[in-house]
Protein backbone atom coordinates (compact mmCIF):
# COMPACT_ATOMS: atom_id res chain seq x y z
CA UNK A 1 0.00 0.00 0.00
CA UNK A 2 1.47 3.49 -0.56
CA UNK A 3 2.05 5.98 1.77
CA UNK A 4 -1.01 8.66 2.50
CA UNK A 5 -0.23 11.83 2.62
CA UNK A 6 -1.54 14.30 5.45
CA UNK A 7 -4.30 15.38 2.81
CA UNK A 8 -4.90 12.33 2.04
CA UNK A 9 -5.40 11.05 5.49
CA UNK A 10 -7.83 13.77 6.89
CA UNK A 11 -9.91 12.95 3.65
CA UNK A 12 -10.01 9.28 4.31
CA UNK A 13 -10.67 10.23 8.12
CA UNK A 14 -13.91 12.54 7.05
CA UNK A 15 -15.25 10.39 5.01
CA UNK A 16 -14.44 6.78 6.24
CA UNK A 17 -18.10 7.28 8.50
CA UNK A 18 -20.10 7.53 5.41
CA UNK A 19 -18.60 5.18 3.27
CA UNK A 20 -18.87 2.44 5.74
CA UNK A 21 -22.79 3.11 5.39
CA UNK A 22 -22.56 1.64 1.94
CA UNK A 23 -21.74 -2.16 0.49
CA UNK A 24 -18.24 -1.43 -1.02
CA UNK A 25 -16.00 -4.30 -2.00
CA UNK A 26 -12.64 -4.39 0.10
CA UNK A 27 -11.16 -2.26 2.94
CA UNK A 28 -11.00 1.34 2.08
CA UNK A 29 -7.69 2.83 1.64
CA UNK A 30 -7.76 5.78 0.02
CA UNK A 31 -10.36 8.98 -0.32
CA UNK A 32 -9.57 11.99 -2.59
CA UNK A 33 -12.13 15.05 -4.27
CA UNK A 34 -12.59 15.03 -8.12
CA UNK A 35 -13.67 16.67 -10.77
CA UNK A 36 -14.46 19.96 -10.88
CA UNK A 37 -18.81 20.30 -10.45
CA UNK A 38 -20.31 23.20 -9.31
CA UNK A 39 -23.34 21.55 -7.71
CA UNK A 40 -22.51 18.07 -5.75
CA UNK A 41 -19.33 17.59 -4.32
CA UNK A 42 -17.61 14.72 -5.87
CA UNK A 43 -14.47 12.00 -4.38
CA UNK A 44 -12.81 9.35 -5.51
CA UNK A 45 -12.69 6.46 -2.89
CA UNK A 46 -10.58 3.64 -3.47
CA UNK A 47 -10.64 -0.18 -1.98
CA UNK A 48 -8.60 -2.82 -1.10
CA UNK A 49 -9.99 -6.26 -2.17
CA UNK A 50 -8.29 -9.06 -1.65
CA UNK A 51 -5.35 -6.81 -3.55
CA UNK A 52 -7.38 -6.02 -5.99
CA UNK A 53 -8.15 -2.24 -6.05
CA UNK A 54 -11.67 -0.83 -6.59
CA UNK A 55 -12.62 2.45 -7.12
CA UNK A 56 -16.00 4.40 -6.61
CA UNK A 57 -17.56 7.73 -7.18
CA UNK A 58 -18.66 9.21 -3.69
CA UNK A 59 -21.29 12.16 -4.07
CA UNK A 60 -22.89 14.29 -1.69
CA UNK A 61 -26.09 15.72 -3.34
CA UNK A 62 -26.62 19.12 -3.11
CA UNK A 63 -30.03 19.38 -1.44
CA UNK A 64 -30.23 23.46 -1.87
CA UNK A 65 -30.53 22.88 -5.46
CA UNK A 66 -32.19 19.54 -5.65
CA UNK A 67 -34.87 20.06 -2.87
CA UNK A 68 -36.38 16.50 -2.77
CA UNK A 69 -33.07 13.99 -2.61
CA UNK A 70 -35.56 10.91 -2.03
CA UNK A 71 -37.51 11.67 -5.44
CA UNK A 72 -34.34 12.64 -7.15
CA UNK A 73 -32.56 8.87 -6.38
CA UNK A 74 -35.85 7.39 -7.22
CA UNK A 75 -35.24 8.71 -10.51
CA UNK A 76 -31.88 7.62 -10.75
CA UNK A 77 -32.62 4.08 -9.37
CA UNK A 78 -35.13 3.63 -11.90
CA UNK A 79 -33.50 4.81 -14.80
CA UNK A 80 -29.50 3.16 -13.60
CA UNK A 81 -31.16 -0.30 -13.36
CA UNK A 82 -32.99 -0.30 -16.33
CA UNK A 83 -30.03 0.88 -18.28
CA UNK A 84 -27.61 -1.44 -16.78
CA UNK A 85 -29.94 -4.68 -17.45
CA UNK A 86 -29.41 -3.43 -20.91
CA UNK A 87 -26.11 -1.64 -20.76
CA UNK A 88 -23.58 -3.88 -18.48
CA UNK A 89 -20.73 -1.06 -18.51
CA UNK A 90 -23.81 1.86 -17.49
CA UNK A 91 -23.79 3.87 -14.65
CA UNK A 92 -24.64 1.77 -11.44
CA UNK A 93 -25.12 2.68 -7.90
CA UNK A 94 -23.98 0.70 -4.68
CA UNK A 95 -26.16 -0.05 -2.33
CA UNK A 96 -26.14 1.52 1.21
CA UNK A 97 -26.23 -1.06 4.08
CA UNK A 98 -29.92 -0.44 5.12
CA UNK A 99 -30.81 -1.25 1.49
CA UNK A 100 -31.70 2.06 0.16
CA UNK A 101 -29.19 3.79 -2.52
CA UNK A 102 -28.78 6.85 -0.35
CA UNK A 103 -27.49 7.50 2.93
CA UNK A 104 -28.08 10.23 5.34
CA UNK A 105 -25.76 11.66 7.78
CA UNK A 106 -26.66 13.28 11.10
CA UNK A 107 -25.51 16.60 9.43
CA UNK A 108 -28.60 16.07 7.08
CA UNK A 109 -26.22 15.68 4.33
CA UNK A 110 -27.29 12.98 1.35
CA UNK A 111 -24.65 10.47 0.30
CA UNK A 112 -24.65 8.13 -2.54
CA UNK A 113 -21.45 6.20 -4.46
CA UNK A 114 -21.40 4.89 -7.80
CA UNK A 115 -19.13 2.49 -9.37
CA UNK A 116 -16.48 3.88 -11.14
CA UNK A 117 -16.45 3.73 -14.79
CA UNK A 118 -12.72 2.69 -15.85
CA UNK A 119 -10.93 3.13 -18.88
CA UNK A 120 -12.90 6.23 -19.79
CA UNK A 121 -12.37 9.47 -19.71
CA UNK A 122 -14.26 12.59 -20.19
CA UNK A 123 -13.51 16.06 -22.14
CA UNK A 124 -15.05 19.60 -21.41
CA UNK A 125 -15.31 20.64 -25.03
CA UNK A 126 -16.03 19.14 -28.11
CA UNK A 127 -13.00 19.74 -30.50
CA UNK A 128 -13.72 17.15 -33.56
CA UNK A 129 -16.46 16.03 -35.50
CA UNK A 130 -16.07 12.21 -34.48
CA UNK A 131 -16.57 13.83 -30.45
CA UNK A 132 -19.58 15.76 -31.27
CA UNK A 133 -21.43 12.83 -33.62
CA UNK A 134 -20.35 9.69 -30.33
CA UNK A 135 -21.67 12.56 -28.02
CA UNK A 136 -24.95 12.53 -29.85
CA UNK A 137 -25.44 9.36 -30.28
CA UNK A 138 -24.70 8.47 -27.07
CA UNK A 139 -27.30 10.88 -25.41
CA UNK A 140 -29.86 9.54 -28.39
CA UNK A 141 -29.37 5.67 -27.54
CA UNK A 142 -29.85 6.65 -23.55
CA UNK A 143 -33.42 8.12 -24.89
CA UNK A 144 -34.10 4.99 -26.63
CA UNK A 145 -33.07 2.94 -23.65
CA UNK A 146 -35.62 4.40 -21.30
CA UNK A 147 -38.71 4.57 -24.14
CA UNK A 148 -40.07 1.53 -22.20
CA UNK A 149 -38.66 2.44 -18.59
CA UNK A 150 -41.45 0.69 -16.46
CA UNK A 151 -43.30 2.16 -13.53
CA UNK A 152 -44.87 5.49 -15.02
CA UNK A 153 -44.04 8.65 -15.07
CA UNK A 154 -40.08 10.12 -13.41
CA UNK A 155 -40.61 12.36 -11.01
CA UNK A 156 -39.78 16.67 -11.86
CA UNK A 157 -36.32 16.98 -10.23
CA UNK A 158 -36.52 20.77 -10.84
CA UNK A 159 -39.80 21.68 -11.99
CA UNK A 160 -40.37 23.93 -14.90
CA UNK A 161 -36.48 23.55 -15.95
CA UNK A 162 -36.75 23.98 -19.29
CA UNK A 163 -40.33 25.67 -19.25
CA UNK A 164 -39.26 28.51 -21.65
CA UNK A 165 -42.30 30.63 -21.12
CA UNK A 166 -41.76 30.56 -17.82
CA UNK A 167 -38.48 31.61 -18.66
CA UNK A 168 -39.30 34.77 -20.44
CA UNK A 169 -41.48 35.88 -17.64
CA UNK A 170 -38.87 35.31 -15.02
CA UNK A 171 -37.07 38.14 -17.34
CA UNK A 172 -39.86 40.44 -17.63
CA UNK A 173 -40.23 40.65 -13.88
CA UNK A 174 -36.67 41.31 -13.50
CA UNK A 175 -36.69 44.30 -16.25
CA UNK A 176 -39.95 45.45 -14.52
CA UNK A 177 -38.37 45.44 -10.70
CA UNK A 178 -35.04 46.46 -12.00
CA UNK A 179 -33.57 46.10 -8.17
CA UNK A 180 -29.46 46.40 -8.80
CA UNK A 181 -30.58 49.06 -11.27
CA UNK A 182 -29.21 47.44 -14.42
CA UNK A 183 -31.78 47.61 -17.36
CA UNK A 184 -31.14 50.94 -18.82
CA UNK A 185 -27.46 49.39 -19.34
CA UNK A 186 -28.46 46.40 -21.41
CA UNK A 187 -31.27 47.94 -23.44
CA UNK A 188 -30.21 46.08 -26.40
CA UNK A 189 -30.36 42.71 -25.08
CA UNK A 190 -34.10 43.34 -23.17
CA UNK A 191 -35.18 43.95 -26.76
CA UNK A 192 -33.24 41.49 -28.38
CA UNK A 193 -34.81 39.06 -26.22
CA UNK A 194 -38.67 40.60 -26.03
CA UNK A 195 -38.14 40.55 -29.99
CA UNK A 196 -38.24 36.75 -29.81
CA UNK A 197 -40.86 36.33 -27.73
CA UNK A 198 -42.88 33.91 -29.82
CA UNK A 199 -39.66 31.16 -29.67
CA UNK A 200 -40.96 30.38 -26.17
CA UNK A 201 -43.74 29.22 -26.84
CA UNK A 202 -43.44 26.85 -30.07
CA UNK A 203 -42.32 23.54 -28.48
CA UNK A 204 -44.46 24.26 -25.54
CA UNK A 205 -47.41 24.43 -27.91
CA UNK A 206 -46.10 21.57 -29.82
CA UNK A 207 -46.53 19.24 -26.80
CA UNK A 208 -50.03 20.83 -25.85
CA UNK A 209 -51.48 19.87 -28.78
CA UNK A 210 -49.85 16.28 -28.71
CA UNK A 211 -47.14 16.60 -31.52
CA UNK A 212 -44.44 16.20 -29.24
CA UNK A 213 -44.36 13.68 -27.20
CA UNK A 214 -43.07 13.97 -23.28
CA UNK A 215 -39.93 11.33 -22.87
CA UNK A 216 -37.90 10.70 -20.39
CA UNK A 217 -34.63 13.27 -21.24
CA UNK A 218 -31.16 13.69 -19.37
CA UNK A 219 -31.55 17.52 -19.46
CA UNK A 220 -27.72 18.08 -19.01
CA UNK A 221 -26.30 17.16 -22.19
CA UNK A 222 -22.84 18.52 -22.61
CA UNK A 223 -20.13 16.01 -23.90
CA UNK A 224 -18.77 16.30 -20.52
CA UNK A 225 -21.58 13.98 -19.34
CA UNK A 226 -20.31 11.14 -21.70
CA UNK A 227 -17.67 9.01 -20.61
CA UNK A 228 -15.84 7.69 -23.48
CA UNK A 229 -14.04 4.72 -23.76
CA UNK A 230 -9.82 5.31 -23.64
CA UNK A 231 -9.38 3.11 -26.54
CA UNK A 232 -12.27 3.31 -28.57
CA UNK A 233 -13.58 6.72 -28.33
CA UNK A 234 -17.00 5.49 -28.26
CA UNK A 235 -19.58 6.16 -24.49
CA UNK A 236 -18.58 4.10 -22.10
CA UNK A 237 -21.30 5.60 -19.66
CA UNK A 238 -23.66 8.81 -19.75
CA UNK A 239 -23.40 10.55 -16.29
CA UNK A 240 -24.80 13.03 -14.12
CA UNK A 241 -28.36 11.78 -13.59
CA UNK A 242 -29.57 14.45 -11.33
CA UNK A 243 -32.03 15.68 -14.51
CA UNK A 244 -33.04 12.92 -15.74
CA UNK A 245 -37.04 13.18 -15.39
CA UNK A 246 -39.86 13.97 -18.12
CA UNK A 247 -38.76 16.23 -20.48
CA UNK A 248 -38.53 16.55 -24.59
CA UNK A 249 -36.24 14.38 -26.72
CA UNK A 250 -35.80 18.48 -28.57
CA UNK A 251 -33.95 20.02 -24.84
CA UNK A 252 -31.67 17.53 -24.81
CA UNK A 253 -30.61 17.48 -28.34
CA UNK A 254 -30.82 21.79 -28.53
CA UNK A 255 -28.74 21.83 -25.35
CA UNK A 256 -26.09 19.85 -27.32
CA UNK A 257 -26.37 22.42 -30.16
CA UNK A 258 -25.76 24.96 -27.59
CA UNK A 259 -22.30 23.44 -26.27
CA UNK A 260 -21.14 21.28 -29.05
CA UNK A 261 -21.76 23.33 -32.05
CA UNK A 262 -20.77 26.55 -30.46
CA UNK A 263 -17.52 28.25 -31.76
CA UNK A 264 -16.66 29.38 -28.40
CA UNK A 265 -17.63 29.00 -24.51
CA UNK A 266 -20.53 30.29 -23.62
CA UNK A 267 -18.86 33.20 -21.05
CA UNK A 268 -16.87 34.44 -23.55
CA UNK A 269 -15.95 37.88 -23.43
CA UNK A 270 -16.29 38.88 -27.24
CA UNK A 271 -19.74 37.39 -28.52
CA UNK A 272 -18.30 38.34 -32.08
CA UNK A 273 -16.99 34.80 -32.07
CA UNK A 274 -19.50 33.04 -31.63
CA UNK A 275 -21.35 31.48 -33.94
CA UNK A 276 -23.20 28.18 -35.10
CA UNK A 277 -19.93 25.36 -36.36
CA UNK A 278 -21.94 23.63 -39.31
CA UNK A 279 -19.96 20.87 -39.50
CA UNK A 280 -20.42 20.17 -36.02
CA UNK A 281 -24.25 20.07 -36.57
CA UNK A 282 -24.33 17.38 -39.05
CA UNK A 283 -22.19 15.31 -36.71
CA UNK A 284 -24.43 16.08 -33.75
CA UNK A 285 -27.63 15.05 -36.19
CA UNK A 286 -26.12 12.36 -37.89
CA UNK A 287 -24.96 10.63 -34.49
CA UNK A 288 -28.66 11.62 -32.62
CA UNK A 289 -30.69 10.32 -35.55
CA UNK A 290 -28.31 6.88 -35.96
CA UNK A 291 -29.47 6.02 -32.42
CA UNK A 292 -32.85 7.73 -31.45
CA UNK A 293 -34.15 8.07 -34.86
CA UNK A 294 -36.37 4.98 -34.75
CA UNK A 295 -38.64 6.76 -31.45
CA UNK A 296 -38.29 10.42 -32.75
CA UNK A 297 -41.63 11.34 -34.54
CA UNK A 298 -41.57 13.93 -37.85
CA UNK A 299 -42.43 17.14 -35.81
CA UNK A 300 -39.06 16.04 -33.36
CA UNK A 301 -37.01 15.50 -36.16
CA UNK A 302 -38.27 18.75 -37.66
CA UNK A 303 -37.36 20.95 -35.03
CA UNK A 304 -33.68 19.66 -34.23
CA UNK A 305 -32.34 22.80 -35.57
CA UNK A 306 -34.87 24.89 -33.81
CA UNK A 307 -34.30 23.10 -31.10
CA UNK A 308 -30.70 24.45 -30.60
CA UNK A 309 -31.86 28.24 -31.32
CA UNK A 310 -34.37 27.86 -28.38
CA UNK A 311 -31.94 26.51 -26.01
CA UNK A 312 -29.52 28.82 -26.41
CA UNK A 313 -32.43 31.78 -26.14
CA UNK A 314 -33.51 30.15 -22.90
CA UNK A 315 -29.79 29.83 -21.79
CA UNK A 316 -29.13 33.83 -22.95
CA UNK A 317 -32.46 34.91 -20.96
CA UNK A 318 -31.77 33.11 -17.93
CA UNK A 319 -27.98 34.57 -17.67
CA UNK A 320 -29.64 38.21 -18.54
CA UNK A 321 -32.19 37.66 -15.75
CA UNK A 322 -29.28 37.05 -13.30
CA UNK A 323 -27.56 39.56 -14.04
CA UNK A 324 -30.16 42.10 -13.44
CA UNK A 325 -30.88 40.33 -10.46
CA UNK A 326 -27.60 41.16 -8.99
CA UNK A 327 -25.81 37.83 -9.93
CA UNK A 328 -27.59 35.61 -7.55
CA UNK A 329 -27.77 31.93 -9.17
CA UNK A 330 -25.27 31.49 -11.46
CA UNK A 331 -20.94 31.97 -10.03
CA UNK A 332 -19.76 34.80 -11.49
CA UNK A 333 -16.06 34.98 -11.92
CA UNK A 334 -15.88 38.78 -13.24
CA UNK A 335 -17.91 42.06 -12.93
CA UNK A 336 -20.78 41.46 -15.79
CA UNK A 337 -19.72 37.36 -16.13
CA UNK A 338 -23.38 36.93 -16.43
CA UNK A 339 -24.13 39.43 -18.96
CA UNK A 340 -20.88 38.12 -21.32
CA UNK A 341 -22.92 34.95 -20.87
CA UNK A 342 -26.11 36.08 -21.94
CA UNK A 343 -24.37 37.77 -25.11
CA UNK A 344 -22.53 35.17 -26.13
CA UNK A 345 -25.74 32.82 -26.14
CA UNK A 346 -27.73 35.64 -28.46
CA UNK A 347 -24.97 35.60 -30.79
CA UNK A 348 -25.56 31.99 -30.97
CA UNK A 349 -29.32 32.56 -31.02
CA UNK A 350 -28.60 35.00 -34.14
CA UNK A 351 -25.80 32.67 -36.07
CA UNK A 352 -28.59 29.94 -35.84
CA UNK A 353 -31.06 31.93 -37.48
CA UNK A 354 -29.43 33.28 -40.32
CA UNK A 355 -28.07 29.56 -40.60
CA UNK A 356 -31.59 27.84 -40.51
CA UNK A 357 -31.81 26.91 -44.46
CA UNK A 358 -27.80 25.37 -44.37
CA UNK A 359 -29.33 23.67 -40.98
CA UNK A 360 -32.63 22.57 -42.53
CA UNK A 361 -30.86 20.70 -45.50
CA UNK A 362 -28.18 18.87 -43.56
CA UNK A 363 -31.64 17.61 -41.26
CA UNK A 364 -33.40 16.55 -44.43
CA UNK A 365 -30.07 15.01 -45.95
CA UNK A 366 -29.90 12.91 -42.41
CA UNK A 367 -32.80 11.51 -42.99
Amino acid sequence: MSTLTGLEKNWLAELSPVAAEFSLRGRLRSAQPHGNGHINATYILECDAAGAPTRYVLQKINHRIFKNVPALMANVQRVTQHVSAKQPRALALVPARDGSFVHRDAAGDWWRIYDYVERAITVERVTTEAQAREAARAFGEYQALLVDLPGGRLNDTIPNFHHTRNRFETLRRAVNEDTMSRAAGVRAEIDFAYAREADTDVLLDLLARGELTERVTHNDTKINNVMLDDVTGRCAAVIDLDTVMPGLSLYDFGDMVRTAASSAAEDSPDPSQMHVVLPYFRALVEGYLESAGAVLNATERAHLGFAGKVLAFETGLRFLTDHLQGDVYFRIHRPGHNLDRARTQFALVKSIEENTGAMRRIVEDSQ
